[in-house]
């Protein structure tokens, strides 16, 4: 132990700085997805473990604890197989990452926010007339999944087709439609709905809908309220309340991509 303190260095602190954040970033996703109680009773069992096989030089129950352990890393990962992918979305379409690829590939991006005009239009004109919809919008690797749960659309995005799917009497205004790149992909799609504890109690189920594709790709989600007319929109597990046309094309052209 003393000579571990004497060693001690300034990479050894670094170490600690990362495990310590990773941990912390591991806790807000399970807290975020509802799962801080297992993430709890793995932590529980790692110090027990580090106890009784590091500390008391327990050999029985050490090898015992060892083969759960050997056995746990991969049921951690089957348990968790969501989160870990969510992880590794998050960190390469972090705005830092993004900065960073984009850097390097030399890429530069126009101002693309007119092509939004016909979402942003159909959204302002169902939130005047208190017409429910919700839009997702993302690559196609992403939400393969996702849009085999509804109707093949396969048509240019246009403010009057919007309107009409979401329209109340419409077969297909029930569930999500899918806009991949500047094509309506489908509609009627089922998403993922969210748990998430930071939504405010006013939201709806589309709302949590809208939070779930958010939490899980890196899709934008559009809910027009039925209740309210207001226009949220949703990226990253985080949202933006009560857009008007402006700042929906302000939001659209800032996270898709």
């Amino acid at each position: 132990m003393n000579d571990y303190l004497i060693n001690f260095g300034i990479k050894d602190l670094i170490d600690i700085f990362c495990v310590a954040l990773l941990l912390f970033y591991f806790y807000k996703m399970m807290k975020r997805t509802g799962s801080l109680n297992m993430f709890v009773g793995i932590l529980v069992f790692i110090f027990v473990w580090m106890v009784v096989s590091q500390v008391l030089k327990m050999q029985l129950l050490g090898a015992i604890l060892n083969k759960l352990v050997d056995v746990g890393v991969l049921a951690i990962i089957i348990l968790f197989a969501d989160d870990i992918r969510q992880f590794f979305r998050e960190l390469g379409t972090t705005r830092s990452t993004r900065k960073v690829f984009e850097w390097l590939t030399r890429r530069k991006h126009e101002d693309d926010s007119s092509k939004w005009l016909p979402l942003v239009n159909a959204c302002e004109d169902m939130g005047s007339r208190r017409e429910g919809a919700l839009i997702v919008i993302g690559s196609n690797d992403e939400l393969r999944d996702i849009r085999k749960t509804g109707e093949p659309v396969n048509a240019d995005m246009n403010q009057l087709l919007i309107e009409n799917i979401f329209f109340k009497n419409s077969p297909l205004h029930d569930g999500a439609m899918i806009i991949i790149g500047e094509r309506i992909d489908s509609a009627a799609c089922i998403l993922p709905v969210s748990a998430s504890e930071t939504l405010p109690k006013s939201f709806g189920l589309r709302h949590r809908a809208a939070m779930g594709i958010a939490e899980r790709t890196n899709a934008v989600a559009v809910v027009v309220s039925e209740e309210t007319g207001k226009i949220t929109a949703f990226h990253n597990s985080s949202f933006q309340s009560d857009l008007d046309a402006s700042t929906l094309r302000v939001f659209l052209s800032e996270h898709v991509r």
